[in-house]
């Protein structure tokens, strides 16, 4: 074994370890692409793609990926897992173009006496068989001791003994993992201390695992400890609970250690969305560094300090990531977050008007999680339309549509202080609303106009529970709108009550024109 440094290396193993998450399989291509985006773009130190003899699908692509690693000089970075098994898995990643084997030997008694029915030093010498065979078609080795974190819990000297029959192979590496993540950050920084001391000579990894949540703060304790490498995964993917985060990984060890790293933290949300696409597994919104909400503030408070000062950065900036700082737009919003959203849409208003809209983006964010920024331009719009014609107000209002029956809807306004209440039925829940309407007008003796044109839209790249833009052009033959063609807009996350809400300005518009004086006022202005 080699001489122990100090410089810190990262291992991927998304595409050997994070392919046993349940349900994940990625295809040749897809292993090929990832590959060249760990190793290329964030710049990982070391990769591993596949277990030796599962198939000859992933020998070919083991072999595609090292055949485009070898162009650039990449090829020692890719590395394959193998077993004890008299050079079956070593012949295997030679075929594939390998030059790298992670050998997979026993780190704890149970495992070795249980699974194996051998000796300690039975299993020693099949490893140094196995090393021996594979330093003799050229590849180098790393040995992983599988299961070391009960092994060293149950029998330390099992493992020491181990350790000392095999100090002169020809290994690079020796891997310890938290096999099925049961360590604390203590325990492991106590081990991997009592391994570094009586092993001076060896290189050690960390391998954790994410069953008690506890990976990324047991990976900050090896490297606290002196490991020469730690192993992670993009999206924390793995058997179980998963392992390590890469992003989580690399962001802790720079910024709470100080450690150097060759990693380019700008394409880390890049590995990130490429992997959920190709595994089909979802980070959570939430998720550190890569979660679509991790750099949005939601509270109008963080937006004010923002402002006033860069109250609420740290060091932890989106930018560092290619990503940007985004305000909520909602219930909890405030001046500061309509503000920060306006300046990045390069619209201006006046304090009024941003008052207006901020009143509307509360309003709304009570029937709706969340407005993101484009959905405010239609706020904006609806808002800016409105004259503020206040004479008739929806107090209630209840739509029903069924399956192979008229829609039904019944209403309660309050028009110049006289409550009023309907019912009406038609061909959809608008149809329903506005029959149910028109009887109210009607006691009023108005008459309602004539819908010309109904256009609904979304924002663009909107989602089934993004607000809707509804704009209904009227058309006035008689009445008090004197012929008028006009139109108005309605905002609302249901599309009925975008519609509702648009019909609602048109009844205020016709109320506000059959006003006494109304007439000989617009001709005098």
């Amino acid at each position: 074994m080699t001489a122990n440094t100090r410089h810190l290396q990262i291992l991927d193993t998304t595409l050997r370890d994070g392919e046993q998450t349940q349900g994940v399989s990625f295809s040749r291509d897809e292993k090929t692409n990832i590959a060249k985006v760990l190793l290329e773009q964030v710049r990982v130190d070391r990769i591993e793609v596949a277990s030796a003899r599962v198939s000859e699908g992933e020998q070919s692509a083991v072999a595609a990926m090292i055949d485009w690693a070898r162009e650039l000089g990449l090829d020692r970075r890719i590395e394959v897992l193998g077993f004890v098994d008299h050079g079956k898995s070593v012949d295997w990643i030679r075929a594939a173009g390998g030059s790298v084997i992670n050998l997979l030997a026993k780190g704890s008694e149970k495992h070795c006496h249980t699974q194996l029915g051998k000796s300690l030093t039975e299993h020693a010498a099949d490893v140094r068989e196995t090393v021996q065979i594979a330093a003799g078609q050229g590849l180098d080795v790393n040995l992983y001791l599988e299961d070391w974190s009960n092994g060293y819990a149950d029998n330390p000297g099992y493992v020491f003994e181990l350790m000392g029959l095999l100090q002169d192979a020809a290994i690079g590496h020796v891997m310890l993992p938290d096999t099925l993540g049961v360590m604390t950050p203590e325990r492991v920084h106590a081990a991997m201390r009592d391994m570094i001391e009586r092993f001076p000579g060896c290189r050690f990894d960390f391998h954790p695992h994410n069953d008690y949540g506890l990976a990324t703060a047991n990976v900050l304790a090896a490297a606290r400890a002196g490991a020469a490498a730690v192993h992670c995964t993009v999206n924390c993917l793995g058997e179980r609970a998963g392992n390590a985060s890469l992003a989580e990984v690399v962001v802790n060890l720079r910024d709470q250690l100080d450690i150097e790293l060759g990693i380019d933290e700008t394409h880390l949300v890049r590995a990130s969305e490429l992997v959920q696409y190709f595994s089909g597994k979802r980070v959570a919104d939430n998720a550190p560094i890569i979660g679509g909400d991790v750099f949005t503030q939601t509270a109008g408070i963080h937006a004010d300090g923002d402002s006033k000062g860069r109250l609420y950065h740290t060091k932890l900036s989106p930018e560092r990531f290619s990503r940007r700082r985004t305000y909520a737009l909602g219930k909890l919003s405030g001046k500061a977050s309509l503000i920060k959203n306006l300046e990045r849409l390069d619209i201006r208003l006046s304090k009024d008007n941003q008052r207006k809209v901020l009143k509307r983006i509360v309003e709304l964010g009570d029937s709706k999680k969340t407005i993101t920024a484009d959905d405010l331009p239609f706020i904006i719009a609806e808002v800016l339309e409105s004259k503020d014609y206040d004479h008739a107000e929806l107090l209630a209002c209840n739509v029903s549509s069924s399956l192979g029956l008229e829609s039904t809807a019944s209403i309660k306004l309050c028009i110049d202080g006289e409550l009023l209440t309907a019912a009406g039925s038609g061909n959809g829940g608008f149809d329903a609303f506005n029959n149910a309407l028109a009887r109210i007008v009607k006691r009023l003796g108005l008459t309602l106009p004539t819908l010309a044109d109904y256009e609904v839209r979304i924002p663009k790249g909107g989602r089934t529970d993004a607000l809707t833009e509804c704009t209904i052009s009227w058309s006035e033959t008689g009445g008090a709108g004197k012929g008028r063609e006009f139109k108005t807009r309605g905002v609302h996350a249901n599309q009925v009550f975008a519609a509702i809400g648009a019909t609602m300005r048109m009844l205020n518009l016709v109320l506000q024109w059959a006003q006494p004086g109304r007439e000989e006022a617009e001709h005098a202005a």
